[in-house]
């Protein structure tokens, strides 16, 4: 009776086992891949006034967006909307511009101080050149899958009789023209400059600068009319009398343009150039300003 009962055990068994060499094998579960994460980009393209030395471009970057947003400053000193293709500049930013892994790459690109007439190898002609520039700088930025934005020369700081002197108008005014016939979104920094200038008044103005001024060129501007830093000897640290001035007459404001070093790193008092509490003042308006112009970006931009 034994075997019997061994083979029936056997018979029942066999096709279980049968069951489970053959039954398929379920595969794991696994968590599904993340969705790509999608960042933008900003690329600064412009002369010294935007640049990290003496720009409002360091502070737009480093307080202005999130961490979402990839922000590169390209802008160099010295440069005009001419020199700045010239010297391959303007293709490093291309580079930047076609080099992938973000969602979207904005280019602001602010030129007008040193297209100003009398800059060797810098300026150009308001009436042609300058806006052909611009334009060319626009097309090309977005054949490179890029989105451009026109940003206004800012303002220089010098004043006559109380009033801002607005020697980059013209400028600004060309700039605005190229983004109307392009369809391109602008940042009017230089109104808002301007604005904000003003409102200050000549004295408290010089506090956006790279260093204080000497106190005779302060004093000066109390009466409603800068006068050039560069006409007194820079005061030498350490000296107890303070040195005479040079017995010259100061040249009217506008002159300032003409003046300025092609990218040479200094720190000095000018009515052109920015400090640390000039940047964030401007670079702040740049942030809303843009905000506006490019709602897309308005959840990436801080004021």
């Amino acid at each position: 009776m034994i075997k019997p009962l061994l083979l029936a055990t056997t018979l029942l068994l066999t096709p279980l086992a049968a069951q489970a060499q053959t039954a398929p094998v379920a595969a794991p579960v696994t968590a599904g891949e993340p969705a790509p994460f999608k960042s933008a980009k900003i690329v600064l393209v412009g002369d010294s006034t935007t640049a990290v030395q003496g720009g409002w471009g360091p502070s737009f970057c480093g307080k202005h967006v999130t961490s979402f947003i990839a922000c590169i400053n390209l802008a160099r000193g010295g440069r005009s909307s001419g020199n700045y293709r010239s010297e391959g500049s303007w293709a490093l930013a291309l580079y930047e511009m076609k080099s992938g892994g973000f969602s979207d790459t904005y280019v602001l690109i602010q030129f007008g101080h040193n297209d100003q007439p009398g800059k060797p190898g810098r300026s150009t002609d308001l009436a042609t050149e300058f806006p052909a520039n611009m334009k060319r700088y626009v097309d090309e930025v977005r054949a490179a899958g890029g989105k451009p934005v026109l940003v206004t020369p800012l303002t220089r700081r010098q004043f006559k009789d109380g009033k801002l002197v607005d020697d980059l108008g013209p400028w600004a005014e060309a700039v605005r023209k190229v983004a109307a016939e392009t369809g391109t979104p602008l940042v009017d920094l230089h109104a808002l400059s301007m604005a904000a200038v003003q409102a200050m008044g000549p004295v408290e103005a010089m506090r956006l600068a790279q260093v204080p001024p000497d106190p005779r060129v302060r004093e000066a501007a109390r009466s409603g009319t800068t006068v050039e830093a560069r006409f007194y000897e820079p005061a030498i640290p350490g000296a107890t009398v303070p040195p005479a001035p040079v017995p010259a007459p100061p040249p009217p404001p506008a002159t300032n343009a003409a003046a300025e070093p092609m990218g040479t790193p200094k720190l000095a008092f000018d009515y052109t150039h920015l400090g640390s509490e000039g940047a964030d003042v401007f670079s702040a308006m740049v942030a809303r300003a843009l905000a506006d112009a490019v709602p897309a970006l308005r959840r990436q931009l801080l004021p």
